[in-house]
């Protein structure tokens, strides 16, 4: 009783709980109640109602599971099973209600059962062995199409819910990967601002000595002219962060020197701005012992509250840029068809992964004439984040990436290469099958390279694949003009 499934038959222990047998009319008045067979003939219900072997299941009793071998079709006259994948969480795969029929069918070319069956509520059914389903055609001859609109009708609505839970964990993945990006900048952010508080505090007693000391016209033209020039020199050429070290020594000694004390709050902030020890005699020889460790103080002080706010403005750009990366994948607040801009619609999936690429060198060989394709960019998004994650899967996230996109007359050619161990060749034409899947169990579904081929198709393009040892690459080509008539 489910898409891949029936109710097998009760043990003696069961049997023992069931009631007796169901007076005929009572049968064919429940099979009538059956939507594929509404419209039989009279003599063809009596057939299937006399012909069928009647059970009845008790709430909770397990019917079957995941493997067992699928031999009996079910007609559930009354009650409902829920069929679960072991592996796939606790939404149902499948659910059967009264008037369904399902289990093995004629024409199905079902094995084993996909999931573990349980009776929900009290079922009432009718049973039909695989042996039987020649005689049964033959008996009711309108059975056969009945059947496989049954059987169209199971598969499209598994298909639904297999999609559905890949959105589910695809919009799983991305959740992680984006709380995972936005932790790091918003925790920066949150320390600078926690920092900058305390450093304000400092800079306003510093400015306070300073004010106190009572520096005339001249002294406080001299002190402002070399912070400018020290600050000049450090933007025309940056310090190199490998000197910080011997510069700060030097600072310390000549701080010491010059009678300056708690210089551990001067000399490192003043080694990261680029000064050295040569360029701290000019406010040497202008200041006294007493005024120089106070201009000094209230400098570092300024410095130090200035790379606080740049930290919090790089953390907050970053911030902004997960945002915007994240409004462009996924085409937020635009209309269904797009002007979809490849290159960048693939680095802003790359953004998303960002948490994944630690060990992973990602090279872009992106042509400079691409033009913009009309295309659904929120389904094209699915497209570039499968094929990455499969990239990435393949080189278990330590490896190479080579992104490549070009055009070939009136088409635009993407390329993703991985340097992973290759597909196998007996693989080779599975890898688009729905449902098939090399990972362990819970860990996919099998339908990202399905969802790949569905989406190119829509957009009149087509994706293939070539691997060897080493290195494989996933094509897609699509149409630089579409008919936007998907």
């Amino acid at each position: 009783m489910s898409t891949t499934s029936s109710t097998p038959t009760l043990d003696s222990a069961d049997r023992n709980h069931t009631p007796g047998p169901t007076p005929l009319p009572e049968i064919v008045d429940a099979l009538k109640r059956v939507p594929p067979l509404q419209g039989m003939d009279e003599c063809e219900f009596e057939w299937l109602a006399t012909h069928g072997t009647e059970r009845f299941i008790p709430a909770g009793t397990v019917v079957f599971r995941e493997g067992d071998p699928a031999e009996t079709m079910t007609i559930l006259l009354r009650g409902e099973v829920h069929v679960r994948r072991e592996h796939s969480g606790p939404s149902a795969l499948f659910i059967g209600r009264t008037a369904m029929i399902t289990g093995l069918l004629p024409f199905s070319r079902m094995k084993t059962y996909g999931g573990q069956g349980q009776i929900i509520t009290d079922a009432w059914a009718l049973e039909f062995p695989r042996e039987m389903f020649p005689e049964m055609l033959k008996a009711v001859p309108s059975l056969g199409g009945r059947c496989v609109s049954v059987l169209l009708d199971r598969v499209r609505e598994v298909t639904r819910l297999e999609q559905q839970s890949e959105k589910l964990s695809a919009l799983g993945k991305l959740a992680g990967n984006l709380a995972h990006e936005m932790n790091n900048p918003a925790s920066a952010a949150q320390r600078a601002a926690s920092g900058l508080l305390d450093e304000l505090r400092v800079y306003g007693r510093e400015k306070f000595r300073l004010g106190a000391l009572c520096l005339d016209e001249k002294h406080m033209l001299e002190v402002r002219d070399w912070q400018e020039a020290v600050r000049q020199k450090a933007q025309k050429a940056p310090p190199d962060p490998a000197n910080f070290a011997t510069a700060e020594d030097s600072i310390l000694t000549w701080l010491k020197a010059h009678g300056v004390q708690e210089t551990w709050k001067i000399s490192p902030e003043l080694a990261e701005l680029g000064v050295t020890a040569e360029d701290l005699e000019p406010i040497g020889k202008v200041l006294d012992p007493e005024t120089l460790p106070v201009v000094l103080g209230q400098f570092a002080s300024s410095v130090r509250a200035e790379r606080i706010a740049e930290a919090m403005l790089d953390s907050t750009a970053r911030i902004f840029d997960l945002i915007r990366a994240i409004k462009d994948y996924s085409y937020m607040d635009q209309a269904p068809i797009q002007e979809v801009d490849v290159p960048k619609a693939l680095d802003n999936t790359i953004t998303m992964l960002q948490s994944r690429l630690a060990h992973v060198e990602i090279e872009r060989r992106y042509a400079n004439d691409i033009p913009a394709i009309s295309a659904y960019g929120s389904e094209l998004s699915q497209v570039w984040m499968a094929l990455l994650e499969n990239a990435l899967d393949a080189i278990q996230d330590h490896g190479k990436i080579t992104l490549r996109v070009h055009l070939s007359g009136e088409m635009v050619v993407i390329e993703v290469w991985d340097n992973g161990p290759g597909i196998p060749d007996s693989l080779k034409d599975r890898i688009f099958e729905p449902f098939f899947t090399t990972k362990a169990p819970g860990s996919g579904l099998g339908l990202g390279l399905d969802t790949v081929q569905r989406v190119i198709r829509r957009h009149r393009g087509f994706v293939t694949v070539v691997s060897v040892p080493g290195e494989t690459c996933f094509q897609i080509r699509l149409p630089l003009v579409q008919l936007q008539a998907y």
